[in-house]
């Protein structure tokens, strides 16, 4: 999987890629403050003025638990360089958590892009599954397309703004 998620990363242009040995579903079994440390070290180093994470109400307990520690990392205080939190979709983890709640106030054109998007999925072949499974190829481009139509614009991605200050 880290080959695939660097091929994926390498269609998209990022160069640096940083991994943590986190076993997989399994954040749940340690400690939140390590989660919390690892992404505050990630930040110190990398200085991003944007971030954008999985949103809390998934099936995925990772996801859940990185949002939280995303959202304690980058608490609002005076040095703090993160000045914009969004939330993202999780295709086949969000729509399947119950009560479906997903209420996105931020979008992105996305247009232009959606090639390079679903060139680098099918390059995380680990992770995708056939149609109508939401996280196929057809099925992330068509959820950009039904965004995209409640927008007025071909392809969108849709987030939730967690925190913003400018």
């Amino acid at each position: 999987m880290r080959r695939e998620a660097l091929k994926a990363n390498a269609i998209l242009g990022i160069k640096d890629v940083s991994f943590c040995n986190f076993s997989d579903n399994r954040f749940d079994r340690m400690p939140l403050l390590d989660v919390v440390r690892v992404i505050e070290r990630a930040i110190e180093k990398i200085k991003p003025e944007i971030i954008f994470t999985h949103r809390e109400r998934t099936l995925n307990i990772d996801h859940q638990i990185a949002y939280k520690a995303v959202v304690t990392a980058t608490r609002p205080l005076p040095a703090m360089v993160v000045r914009q939190v969004y939330s993202f979709e999780v295709l086949s983890s969000s729509e399947w958590a119950y009560p479906l709640d997903f209420s996105p106030n931020v979008f992105f054109d996305i247009t232009m892009t959606i090639a390079l998007k679903l060139k680098a999925l099918k390059a995380y072949a680990s992770e995708i599954r056939e149609f109508p499974h939401p996280r196929s190829v057809e099925g992330v481009k068509l959820n950009a397309k039904t965004w995209g139509m409640k927008l007025g614009a071909r392809y969108v991605e849709a987030f939730e703004l967690v925190r913003m200050l400018k």
